[in-house]
């Protein structure tokens, strides 16, 4: 969401929820998580407010944070709000609204509060998702738009770029359809509340509903808050068979439905990153559903 009439200071929002402040003309790069807030002022009332920017893929922990520190609120207090807020969502969140803040820029008015954000938020989500024609892609995979918005939120923690989305939703998709674990390395980085591009075997064991190396099915809530193209991803996956998909190197993610073929792509990807402790790229999360690139 956009406001009219940008001052010469604006802020707009790039590829993995990188933040670029354009001054005068001049591109100062940052990163969203740090402080995702721009004092602007309304040409009609001259009332500075703020923009509150929430990224694609921003777990709800993060969008907390974000409108605590936008509203200078002790830290914790848009989480207690969550259940005061009367948020619409789906029967099947039990008011867990993971998934539906939607990624966009907000403006922050005065007399704003978390419940009002929150929202906002929710209203949105819900205005791009419970549709008709989601409802119907949804349906079409066997699936209600509640468990799409899963799908989607895996594919945007996973997928390297926006090419790959269509190609990761299928490998989720073939994967439930032939009764496989997911063995999504993001699913268990969400359970230990991280972001990291290597996880280790003792990882894979946490008794956790998120760990999707030893459940079956999809978690029982989305990861994070999909965009759009992850959306659509999940709506109207790339047709093919894979079932493995490694990134080894930033713009080389490989898809193959052979296992041996996706060892040694896994391989390749240790060689390459030996000793680095965290691979460099793009991307959150390796996208290798097995096995664990540890």
């Amino acid at each position: 969401m956009q406001t009219n009439n940008p001052p010469r200071s604006t802020i707009r929002l790039t590829r993995r929820g990188r933040l670029a402040l354009v001054v005068a003309g001049t591109v100062v790069a940052g990163t969203a998580v740090a402080v995702p807030l721009l004092m602007r002022e309304s040409r009609a009332e001259q009332t500075p407010y703020a923009a509150l920017v929430v990224p694609e893929g921003w777990r709800a922990s993060q969008v907390y944070d974000a409108i605590d520190r936008v509203l200078q609120l002790p830290p914790g207090s848009t989480r207690k709000s969550v259940g005061m807020a009367g948020l619409k969502l789906p029967g099947d969140a039990a008011g867990n609204p993971e998934g539906y803040l939607f990624p966009a820029t907000y403006p922050v008015e005065k007399g704003a509060t978390p419940e009002s954000l929150l929202r906002f938020m929710v209203d949105t989500a819900d205005s791009k998702f419970h549709v008709v024609p989601i409802a119907a892609g949804a349906q079409r995979n066997g699936m209600n738009v509640y468990q799409t918005v899963t799908v989607a939120s895996i594919v945007q923690a996973e997928a390297a770029t926006k090419a790959d989305m269509g190609k990761v939703a299928r490998v989720v998709f073939n994967r439930l359809e032939r009764g496989m674990p997911l063995q999504m390395d993001s699913t268990i980085n969400y359970a230990l509340n991280r972001n990291t591009l290597r996880t280790g075997q003792d990882d894979t064991r946490i008794a956790s509903p998120y760990n999707s190396y030893q459940r079956m099915g999809l978690p029982p809530t989305p990861i994070d808050n999909p965009g759009e193209d992850a959306m659509r991803a999940a709506l109207n996956p790339t047709p093919g068979n894979w079932l493995y998909f490694v990134t080894v190197k930033p713009g080389d993610t490989r898809f193959t439905s052979d296992y041996r073929t996706h060892l040694r792509n896994v391989t390749e990807f240790n060689s390459l990153h030996q000793g680095r402790g965290q691979a460099p790229g793009p991307r959150q999360t390796p996208a290798s559903p097995l096995p664990s690139v540890s």
